[in-house]
């Protein structure tokens, strides 16, 4: 039985690991040939246990982008899904009393500033082929306010959200679907390192958690998968939440 992605080209920027690598494994299960862009040296891992090419890629650089899906297209005779996937949460984004302007400059370019560069020069290869499936990746903090202030981060991800929204309703004619995935906290090595330093700052984050924890990254690489195939084919110009109940909480159970 064929899988949800055959015949599919599908690049993955932040593939090398975390929800990117979850979800290029996904997808390679789902038929799709997968590109893995990423700077981590651990892309070209990926890439030989999927069969799929690994290209390293600094996403903030327009040069840069267009090389990617360029060499991508050349390798596999097209693209058909974007999964904008690379971002940073350092830990000197904080309160907006504390982050510093490099701070600030540094994640808008890896969160936002990408995806604008990625879907800029991706769409044009969906066209192409008349149509495909544009994922961004947005967070549960482009819709509500977070309990540890990371302000950059989520300045960034709200951009990511209405950038998206804009971009799904300006391609839904032409074939190309655009929607934000936005996960609640995740169970990565980002996070693990972030609040291994920070105890404190993780419990506040788990407490608002109906479930009582973090999804783990296979579960967001399954909601990518969705709206990639054509299971979800109606849907454009969406918010798609994936956070264990996190934004639908009032009062959080013991």
């Amino acid at each position: 039985m064929p899988g949800r992605l055959s015949g599919k080209v599908a690049v993955i920027t932040g593939g090398a690991s975390g929800i990117g690598r979850e979800t290029a494994r996904r997808f390679a299960e789902e038929g799709a040939k997968v590109v893995i862009a990423d700077l981590a040296d651990g892309g070209q891992a990926v890439a030989d246990e999927l069969d799929g090419l690994y290209v390293r890629a600094n996403v903030t650089d327009p040069d840069g982008v267009q090389g990617m899906y360029r060499e991508a297209s050349e390798r596999f005779g097209g693209i058909d899904v974007l999964f904008n996937n690379a971002g940073i949460s350092p830990p000197d984004d904080d309160s907006i009393l504390e982050t510093e302007m490099d701070a600030w400059e540094r994640v808008q370019n890896v969160n936002l500033k990408s995806v604008y560069l990625c879907c800029k020069h991706g769409i044009p290869y969906l066209l192409e082929r008349g149509g495909g499936s544009v994922v961004n990746t947005a967070s549960f903090v482009a819709v509500m306010g977070a309990a540890t202030s990371q302000i950059s981060y989520t300045a960034s991800k709200g951009g990511v959200l209405a950038m998206s929204r804009e971009l799904g309703v300006q391609f839904a004619r032409q074939g190309v679907r655009v929607n934000a995935l936005c996960p609640g906290p995740v169970n990565t090595p980002l996070l693990q390192e972030l609040f291994a330093k920070d105890p404190e700052r993780a419990a506040r984050r788990l407490v608002h958690l109906p479930m009582g924890r973090f999804a783990e990254a296979v579960e967001i690489a399954n909601a990518a998968l969705f709206l990639a195939s054509d299971e979800s084919s109606y849907m454009t110009a969406s918010t798609f939440l994936v956070d264990g109940g996190l934004s639908g909480a009032y009062v959080t159970p013991e």
